[in-house]
Order: C-alpha cells, then structure tokens, then sequence
C-alpha cells in the first residue's frame, strides 16, 4: 500500500496534504509513504522532517505518484499530475468541481477514483474530517489580520493622557465558521463587532461572541435554513429589505467582513457599489467569496483596489493558503482521518467500503466513469 503526497503545482498554493505527524500515522497504519522533494517548503516542513518520519523523498512528482494507491493532494491535480496517476488509484483532494466539469471528465477518463474532501457530510463522525470547516476558520481570522494591516488606525478604544481612540467598528456579513472566527478574532482586537446572516440559528451564535446581531427578523428570516445547515437562498422581497438595512448600517463601519457562500452557486451579491461609496475614508472591505463572483461589487480577485476617497476592498485569493503552515497542519489531519477509514488495520491494506456514507458522498469519479449524483450528465 503506497501513499504519495506531491507538490502542488498552483502558483499561490503553499498548503500541502500531509505533516511529518501524519506521514508517521500513515506509516503505522501499514502505508509505503513518498513525499515530492519540496512538497512542504512553503508550509515551513523541511525534507529532512518527512524523511525522519519514515516517508521516501523522492525528487520528482513522477517517482513520488509511481505505482501510488492513494495520492494526497490540497488541490485537484492538473493534467500533468494526473497523468502521474495510475489507473484505479484514488486521488484525495478538495476537488473544487462545480464549473469544471471537464476537468471531472478528465479524471474519469484517467481511470482514478477521485475523492472531493469538500462533499464531506456534515455528520458526527466525519467532524474530523471537515476541510470546509477547517479552513474556513483560518480564513475568518486571516480576513480579519488583512483588513487591520489596511486599515490605517487602531482597532481598539485606547484611552490616553492625548486623547481617546475610538474602537473600529467591524460588520461581519456571514455568519457561518469562517464569519464566527472572524467575529471572535475582531473581538480579541478591541473592535465593536456587528454580524448578520439569513440563517435564524445564527443570532443566538452571534450574539454569544459578544457581537450585536443585524436583520429582518420577519417569517422568512425563520425558515431560511436547510437541513443541512446551510443558507437557503432568499426571495427577491426579503433582499430588498435586508439590503435596506444593510445600506445604513454598512455607512457607520470602518471594516465590512464579507463570507457567504451558496454550495454550488455563485456567490450572492451583498454589498453594492452604491453601499462601498458611501463608507468613510480609508474603510475596509473583505470578500471571502471574491473567488466565486464575489459578494461585494467591485472586488477582483488576488487584488487590493481602491474605489472613491480611500475605500479598499481585498480581495486574496486562497486565504487559508495565506497562513500555510497552519492550514496544512489541520488539513493534513482532516485528511488522515479519512483515509484512515479506507484502511484494514488488520491486514495493513487499502479496504475501500463503497457502501460507507462517507465514500458516496465524496467520490467524484470511478472505473472510467462520473459516479457524483450531482455531476452526471
């Protein structure tokens, strides 16, 4: 049973799929564990640490993925990692697979069984297994840290013998993992902190991390939830409303958090060029979603631009991936976790249970074919 874990071949990705601290738990589960020379670099992991936890560093992706069961990887491989790949092995990512589905094609057609981290259930026993969650905190806070360094002031009230600085005021739209820890992480810097999210649950959320909580509390604000626990999209009435709302409390901020997103949709439009306009000089925007369409008009994303007299709106791409050694330390153990699952303690071999809730909700593609509900044709 070999594992690979390879480079990733993004330009702004410094995440990797595994910790020396994982490859020595996969190796005690029975696994032959090769490492890409460099795979860890830009997560602070030296070589030598993957060779001292028993891995083989093999310098080059092609030798490292030879004859790999299980290829772990932070991102879908492109098509000259893929074809690295043999045929029935599985590939172990976060797919990113809605609007791509010719690269899902691709890995069909390359024969692999291509698992998508991000389809993970939201159930008890998979908790661990999480990336959504994972690095969605990470991202909550990193958004945080990248609007103080551009706002040009203090974030808490300061009290001086020269004067009193007043706290910033934060508005965090969004109250999922990565609008809590962005909450908590606003709060920990002094900040008076607002939040609003279309979700009832979250209120009561909100409001426990010391932050005041904004919307139209009407009879669709109460149903406006799946049973998964994600946001239902609104009817065009309710919008207006809540943007109504929005538009006056987002005039009196200093920094505007943006997080919401819809599995599978473009990312929903919050924030208006009209709402941006009217904020104060040097004021700060930061949209999470920028990758996805954006939830503030006039985002763009991997830059920093600047609208009206001084307003700017950040727009990173990967922000998890802007704190790599973090992130890839918990996404290495989500990702453990998992396979661990997929393995015979016993017999120290792969034992894939296709039948496991976790297996059907994540595999993509197998045997040559898209097997994804959501993705066949």
């Amino acid at each position: 049973m070999k594992i690979a874990v390879l480079r990733e071949s993004a330009a702004d990705e410094g995440r990797v799929a595994a910790t020396p601290d994982t490859v020595k738990r996969l190796i005690g589960l029975g696994a032959a564990v090769s490492v890409e020379t460099g795979a860890g670099t830009l997560s602070r992991i030296p070589d030598a640490d993957y060779a001292a936890a028993g891995a083989t560093v093999a310098p080059t992706a092609a030798e490292a993925a030879t004859e790999a069961d299980v290829v772990l990887l932070v991102r879908r491989p492109e098509a000259d990692r893929l074809a690295l790949v043999k045929r029935g092995a599985l590939v172990v990512a976060t797919m990113d697979p809605y609007g791509h589905q010719d690269a899902v094609k691709a890995m069909a057609d390359a024969g692999v069984t291509a698992v998508a981290m991000e389809f993970m259930p939201r159930i008890t026993r998979a908790q661990v297994m999480d990336v959504l969650s994972s690095q969605a905190n990470l991202a909550g806070y990193q958004a945080v840290v990248d609007a103080a360094a551009e706002y040009d002031r203090a974030m808490p009230m300061m009290m001086t013998a020269a004067g009193t600085v007043p706290a910033a005021r934060v508005f965090v739209m969004g109250a999922g993992v990565a609008g809590l820890q962005a909450i908590a992480t606003a709060r920990r810097l002094g900040a008076v902190v607002t939040a609003t999210d279309v979700r009832p649950a979250a209120k009561e959320q909100v409001e426990s991390l010391g932050a005041k909580f904004v919307a139209v509390e009407d009879e669709e604000f109460k149903q406006a939830e799946t049973a998964a626990g994600y946001a239902k999209p609104m009817s065009a009435e309710y919008q207006a409303k809540q943007a109504a709302l929005v538009a006056e409390h987002i005039k009196k901020q200093d920094i505007v958090i943006t997080t919401a997103l819809i599995p599978g949709r473009a990312a929903p439009r919050l924030v208006t060029a009209a709402m941006v306009a009217s904020m104060k000089p040097g004021s700060v925007l930061v949209d999470l979603a920028v990758e996805r369409g954006g939830n503030v008009e006039g985002s763009v994303p991997g830059e920093i631009v600047t609208v009206g007299d001084g307003v700017r709106i950040v727009g990173h791409r990967n922000v998890p991936g802007r704190i790599a050694a973090t992130a890839s330390q918990l996404y290495a153990k989500n990702l453990f976790a998992f396979v661990e699952t997929l393995i015979d303690k016993k017999e120290k071999k792969l034992a894939v249970n296709w039948d496991d809730e976790l297996v059907k909700a994540t595999v993509l593609t197998r045997d040559g074919a898209v097997v994804h509900p959501a993705f066949q044709s």
